[in-house]
């Protein structure tokens, strides 16, 4: 279990590296729901997404060699790891699958990484940069399933705790857990956290239904980001004593809150970065009636040549 120590003690010392994400409070009514409404715009965070929070907490406390950083992602993290490694002074290399979009790709060349696109998922990108890891004596720094990764990715909850007091609940996206993990660990039972996953891509919510960590298919149009087969194995419990459900939006509700946000705030999102507003929009998630209900928009990096305006 995380504790909101080690989240503090990431917050400091994360703190010169990240941005402070700002919160926008909806006006009355706004999209049609009787309830408060809260995002918080991590879509701003360095590299478009909350991934640099872990990956600076993750570095900054370890002892890197000369071989640099080893990570393998969706994209997201991938970009965070290489931003972060770039700013730190250390080599990155971040192995990717075949399913991440070109616009992801493009950004960790920016970011100074040697690149590897191999494997049809995640998890077999995962296994490919763990031999490489193995090979060269890099550090390797797992998406989600790392203590040090969950405290950095909760820094997100106790800094939105600050800007917003008295939450009733939190949506947030889920695809290996890292975000809510990190960001349940810091709520406790204070704020209800529910999770958010595509139909597609049933991990959380399948592995709360069976009482351990389940092995899932995944696809869907948030697959890059929210495509993880399994949930961490360090993020499990947590989500077992603080987060009661882990909701299920399909495809086509995705891209309706991608466009419900452009079209309404001019807010560009990728899929996963409104998976969890999905459920809102959609009313998988029913608020009661000015209930206070924080939205995190996690990542901005869609693809735009196939964004739905």
């Amino acid at each position: 279990m995380i504790s909101r120590t080690e989240i503090q003690d990431a917050g400091r010392r994360i703190s010169m590296h990240v941005r402070r994400t700002p919160v926008m409070a909806l006006e009355e009514k706004a999209f049609g729901l009787d309830a408060k409404v809260f995002f918080k715009l991590e879509c701003l965070q360095h590299t478009g997404s909350f991934k640099p929070r872990g990956a600076f907490n993750c570095i900054l406390t370890s002892t890197v060699p000369e071989a640099g950083i080893i990570a393998a992602s969706g994209g997201n993290h991938g970009a965070a790891v290489a931003y972060a490694a770039q700013k730190l002074g250390h080599r990155a290399e971040i192995f990717v699958p075949v399913i991440t979009p070109p616009n992801k790709v493009e950004r960790l060349r920016q970011y100074g990484a040697t690149i590897n696109v191999t494997g049809n998922n995640y998890s077999e990108a995962l296994t490919a940069s763990r031999e490489r890891a193995a090979e060269t004596g890099a550090v390797s720094i797992h998406a989600y399933d790392d203590p040090r990764v969950l405290a950095g990715q909760g820094t997100l909850g106790m800094e939105f705790e600050e800007q917003v007091r008295g939450l009733d609940s939190v949506l947030i996206a889920v695809g290996g857990g890292g975000l809510i993990g990190g960001a349940a660990a810091w709520y406790q039972d204070r704020v209800r956290v529910i999770g958010v996953e595509p139909a597609r891509a049933p991990t959380l919510h399948n592995s709360l239904a069976a009482g351990q960590v389940v092995e899932v298919e995944t696809g869907g149009v948030a697959a890059d980001s929210l495509g993880a087969r399994r949930v961490g194995e360090l993020m499990f419990p947590i989500a077992q004593k603080f987060v009661p459900q882990a909701l299920l939006v399909a495809d086509d509700q995705i891209i309706e809150a991608q466009r419900l946000l452009w079209r309404k705030l001019r807010l560009i999102a990728e899929p996963g970065g409104a998976t969890a507003l999905a459920a809102l929009l959609s009313g998988v998630y029913k608020p009661h009636s000015g209930e206070r209900v924080g939205v995190v928009l996690c990542g901005s990096n869609a693809e735009l040549a196939n964004f739905p305006v």
